[in-house]
């Protein structure tokens, strides 16, 4: 049931991205004619008003598509509106809006859930391990989701972001040395050896921690109240999400390993939704934070890319040559999907159930 909610949570999202884009089309009077979740040939097609809508095999994203992109669209080329002929500010729009819908989405949820569990308490001390990767030191060193770590080699870590980074720190900063971590599980607390690896000189440990999140709350005192603790979390949450994906360009050997594919985030959300719908909530904010940010990147197919060759097509004052652009999006559409078959081949050997069968 949990990975059945969490599987629902990241179709949402998607669902939730491919709006943003289909609507900022449809107000600005930009023809449309296809709305699909997933990639690959069409489990379910149905069309109306001129837009086809499908659900498709892949379930690895979505796209809104465009008449200018089909090539038997019996729609003439210098149609108004169509998206190509379009001020740039107006396109511009149109592909940033599935970053801004997904960014809105995750600060109504943060909204939502304060509004009506409440203001959360103190922090507890020490982190929460939200979820280990198989075959990866955590896990070998017998760390499991829903471990506290109260302190390591006899310091301890406090409360709150100021704790996550107390933890972090001496982890990053031990790659190949023993470290003694004090651990509470079922309210007892025990020691536990802990060696981070060595990446490129930083040590990573292959676990996810948060800050403890306080178990009591209160309601609260007005909706103004609401909108400020819900901003701050969302703020804590994006700028922590950015800071990992600059990791990609500053330390990218280390960081890399981090990156987790699909079946690795379906896995993290069935651990978070099975505490409840507070750690479904914060799924569905982390999660969506990560697609806005991913899709924000200036790389070729996604979001970040496309604005990338609206800005130079305003520079240049002219668009560019169709082949160089159609070249560039074959290519990143197959390393893109190399790369997450190769992720969810990777993660899915680590699932323990996995790793049981194969006897490690």
């Amino acid at each position: 049931m949990n990975v059945l909610a969490s599987l629902l949570a990241l179709g949402l999202l998607i669902v939730i991205h491919e709006a943003g884009h289909f609507f900022a089309a449809r107000l600005q009077g930009i023809r449309v004619n296809g709305f699909s979740v997933g990639f690959g040939p069409a489990l379910l097609k149905t069309e109306r008003d001129g837009v086809t809508y499908a659900l498709r095999v892949l379930p690895l994203g979505g796209f809104v598509s465009f008449p200018e992109d089909d090539e038997e669209s019996d729609i003439p080329k210098d149609d108004p509106d169509l998206l190509r002929n379009r001020p740039i500010p107006q396109q511009m729009l149109v592909i940033s809006a599935g970053v801004l819908a997904n960014l809105l989405l995750a600060w109504l949820v943060l909204v939502g859930h304060t509004a009506s569990t409440g203001v959360p308490g103190e922090p507890g001390p020490g982190v929460m391990v939200m979820s280990v990767q198989g075959g990866e030191p955590a896990a070998l060193s017998g760390l499991k989701p829903g471990d506290r770590i109260l302190s390591i080699d006899a310091v301890e870590l406090g409360r709150g972001e100021t704790a996550v980074q107390a933890a972090v720190d001496p982890i990053r900063n031990s790659p190949g040395q023993s470290l003694t971590l004090q651990v509470l599980r079922n309210d007892v607390v025990s020691p536990l050896q802990l060696t981070p690896e060595d990446q490129q000189g930083v040590g990573r440990i292959g676990a996810q921690l948060q800050e403890v999140v306080s178990s009591t709350s209160r309601p609260v005192r007005s909706p103004m109240e609401a909108l400020r603790v819900s901003s701050q979390q969302f703020s804590a949450l994006f700028s922590r999400t950015v800071s990992g994906y600059a990791g990609l360009f500053t330390n990218f050997g280390a960081t890399a390993q981090q990156v987790s594919g699909p079946v690795k985030i379906v896995e993290m959300g069935a651990q978070l939704s099975s505490q409840g719908g507070s750690g479904l909530a914060l799924f569905l904010a982390l999660i969506s934070i990560n697609l806005a940010v991913l899709n924000a990147l200036p790389l070729p197919l996604l979001d970040g890319g496309q604005l990338v060759f609206l800005l130079l097509e305003g520079l240049r004052g002219r668009p560019l040559p169709e082949r160089f652009q159609l070249a560039v999006m074959q290519s990143s559409l197959l390393l893109v999907l190399g790369l997450s078959v190769l992720l969810i081949v990777r993660d899915t050997s680590q699932l323990p159930v996995v790793r049981q069968l194969i006897g490690q």
